[in-house]
């Protein structure tokens, strides 16, 4: 993953840390998206709601993803597993390139590793964010 900093909401990392909690005590110990995960959020600068700069994706946020090496063009809505369906474009904040998106902001690339080597996304443009919309309570 990119080196840069991340920013989160406090209602967010407060969520994500009891599901990793969850996660972690269910998981095989191979799951290396969930220390992924719980490595973001511990070097996460934690913000207010009302402060989260509003082209950075948070959790329920919609955005436009650019493959850097295949050049394919995606929408995704970054949510909790619960609510995540693929095939509506809605992606568990668990799976890897969930994860990995996590905390950006627009025009950040994010890399992480897939098992040909590694994958590179462009954060393309937050097309929806809670926060920015007032939708505080998603």
């Amino acid at each position: 993953m990119a080196a840069r900093g991340i920013f989160i909401t406090q209602y967010d990392k407060d969520r994500l840390s009891e599901l990793l909690g969850v996660a972690e005590a269910f998981a095989d110990p191979g799951t290396s998206h969930l220390q992924g995960l719980r490595m973001e959020l511990e070097r996460a600068t934690v913000v207010p709601s009302q402060e989260i700069p509003p082209n950075v994706v948070t959790m329920n946020s919609t955005v436009f993803l650019r493959d850097l090496d295949s050049d394919e063009e995606f929408t995704y809505s970054l949510v909790f597993p619960d609510d995540a369906d693929v095939d509506s474009g809605a992606i568990s904040v668990l799976a890897p390139i969930g994860t990995a998106i996590l905390g950006y902001a627009e025009g950040d690339t994010v890399e992480w590793p897939v098992p040909s080597g590694k994958r590179r996304i462009s954060i393309e443009k937050v097309l929806y964010q809670p926060e920015a919309a007032g939708d505080f309570h998603l």
